[in-house]
């Protein structure tokens, strides 16, 4: 896949760039990339990732790894 294009940190990003970036980040989460992956890759934050995954109508995956427990 091609990489997926960096915008400033802190920009906004609306209209049709951010329609684009949706689509982009969605058809990524949905190919196995994390969402911290999707957020270095474009330079944005994991809640600004986050928030367009779910925009878009992603059902977003559990956490991974092992379950923490107390110890008696």
């Amino acid at each position: 896949m091609a990489e997926l294009r960096s915008v400033r940190k802190g920009t906004r990003v609306t209209g049709g760039e951010r329609d684009v970036m949706q689509t982009e980040l969605r058809d990524r989460y949905l190919s196995g990339a994390s969402i911290r992956t999707l957020a270095e890759s474009t330079g944005r934050s994991y809640g600004f990732v986050r928030t367009l995954l779910t925009e878009s109508g992603v059902v977003l995956r559990g956490r991974g790894g092992p379950n923490r427990r107390r110890r008696s």
